[in-house]
């Protein structure tokens, strides 16, 4: 598991922590059944609060992409692909949602907004 933590970014750690390690699932780079890290091993190789770590892995285990197992550790729970891409999608879609509410706060058009996305996409 490869996790790149940016310690000046206004996302929480541990939101990082699970972004990272949702992509590396859907991906397939992190398999079903694959033990992960423990929490103690994890917070030491990334240097970070082992609360951070068990944070992180119990938002994953609510969210339905990993399984505790007390004394035996977190696996990559067998999910649905299509239903943790359906998650990510709605993930897209609520950020979406708040730029465009922050958009019309300053007053942007519909227009002004899909020039701007139209720009990013061309990048």
């Amino acid at each position: 598991m490869h996790i790149i933590l940016n310690n000046s970014s206004m996302i929480p750690i541990y939101e990082q922590l699970m972004e990272q390690v949702k992509s590396q699932i859907i991906s397939g780079e992190i398999k079903e059944n694959e033990v992960l890290p423990s929490v103690r091993a994890l917070s030491a190789e990334l240097k970070i609060s082992a609360l951070t770590a068990k944070k992180a892995y119990d938002r994953l285990e609510d969210e339905g992409f990993v399984i505790t197992v007390h004394g035996k550790g977190t696996f990559v729970a067998a999910t649905d692909r299509q239903l943790a891409v359906e998650a990510r999608r709605k993930a897209v879609e609520d950020d979406f949602r708040l730029a465009v509410e922050k958009a019309r706060t300053i007053g942007m058009t519909r227009e002004e907004v899909l020039e701007v996305v139209e720009i990013m996409l061309e990048e």
